[in-house]
């Protein structure tokens, strides 16, 4: 069943199967697919529990088209061809994917072992449990629109899965923060027109993205409107204008067929919360060893846990994962003894890799 997505109704008709594996890991963005890479090294067996119907959390979700700037070898990668990487290089060791559901609940075995139980009913036996949630479940924030449900993911959408979905269209974009500033400069050369509309003249983005957007305003290439959105008006899905209760208080009617919305996310940390691991805020306090949580056996990797001086980066979720991954060996195997190697000279790397 590697990497295989299957309906709800046949997840059903497994879910009174235990599977058993080394590590169970809860998400499968960046740093839970790099964690199978890591385990994998070591011989071990993961499973992985994702929320999402597919893998790569939030850059696959959020940001999948989106430039990447920081992971090293590569000047330049999307969110989407990252994830299709790290999915290629964890291909040798065949892990298996459990999409579409979260972990409901986690407890002890008196065999010593953790059992997790998804929303789905699947129940999964492991020695050592990697959290990798990222920020926790995350959902877009909506605006309050009656008619907003009709236009949601047709028209109107909260990121850019395909960008061609706006090419020589007249867009709207909400929001005055980085990914509004981002994708407004991003798209701005394909669309037929483009209106950014922020609540005011005041903007929480990096300056160099203000002082360019400004420069396309002044170059009439954008316009800009401070105010709200009040409505949406179209049919069959399909925006044709969109209502702005600007900041002097009239209303202004927008020609747009597409809309991006950047007002934020909710972030819960959801059934992780009532699992008993200490916390720091909503993140997961973990040592910076073992990047184990307060319960031994249990690990958090990624931006769902804390420490001082943590940087919320995918490359710092590399390295926790690789020395999360080492401690797990221990736990997984108490009578074997870890022996490190390279993958530039190891020959059993090299056949577990598939390279021999």
């Amino acid at each position: 069943m590697s990497g295989e997505i299957v309906s709800i109704e046949e997840y059903t008709a497994r879910a009174n199967c235990t599977r058993s594996c080394d590590i169970a890991i809860i998400g499968a963005g960046p740093v839970g697919l790099f964690a199978v890479f890591q385990a994998g090294l070591l011989g071990l067996k993961c499973i992985l529990v994702d929320a999402l119907e597919r893998p790569g959390g939030q850059c696959s979700e959020l940001y999948p088209e989106k430039p990447i700037y920081d992971i090293p070898a590569y000047p330049v990668i999307s969110g989407q061809e990252l994830t299709d990487r790290l999915m290629e290089q964890i291909k040798p060791f065949a892990p298996e994917f459990l999409y579409s559901q979260q972990v409901a609940s986690l407890s002890k075995t008196s065999e010593g072992t953790f059992e997790l139980v998804t929303t789905q009913g699947i129940s999964i036996s492991a020695p050592a449990v990697f959290i990798a949630a990222g920020a926790g479940s995350f959902v877009p924030r909506k605006p309050k629109v009656e008619n907003l449900a009709a236009f949601e993911e047709k028209s109107f959408f909260y990121a850019v899965r395909n960008r061609n979905t706006f090419l020589n269209r007249d867009v709207v974009i909400f929001g005055g923060g980085d990914s509004a500033l981002d994708w407004t400069l991003d798209i701005l050369p394909q669309v037929k027109s483009l209106t950014l509309v922020h609540r005011r003249d005041k903007f929480r983005a990096a300056p160099a993205s203000i002082e360019a957007m400004r420069k396309a305003v002044e170059d009439k290439r954008l316009r800009l409107v401070f105010g709200q959105l009040n409505g949406l008006a179209g049919g069959d899905g399909e925006l044709e204008t969109i209502s702005v209760k600007t900041s002097d208080g009239t209303i202004e009617d927008l020609k747009a067929d597409r809309a991006l919305a950047f007002f934020g996310l909710n972030i819960e940390l959801g059934p992780i919360a009532e699992w008993g691991l200490n916390l720091n805020s909503k993140l997961i306090e973990v040592d910076t060893e073992r990047f184990e949580t307060s319960t031994p056996g249990i690990f958090a990797i990624g931006d769902i846990n804390w420490y001082p001086g943590k940087l919320k980066l995918i490359l710092s979720g590399f390295h926790e994962s690789a020395l999360a991954a080492q401690a797990a060996f221990k736990i997984a195997r108490p009578d074997e003894k870890l022996v490190f190697r390279y993958t530039t000279s190891s020959s059993d790397l090299h056949e577990k890799l598939g390279v021999a």
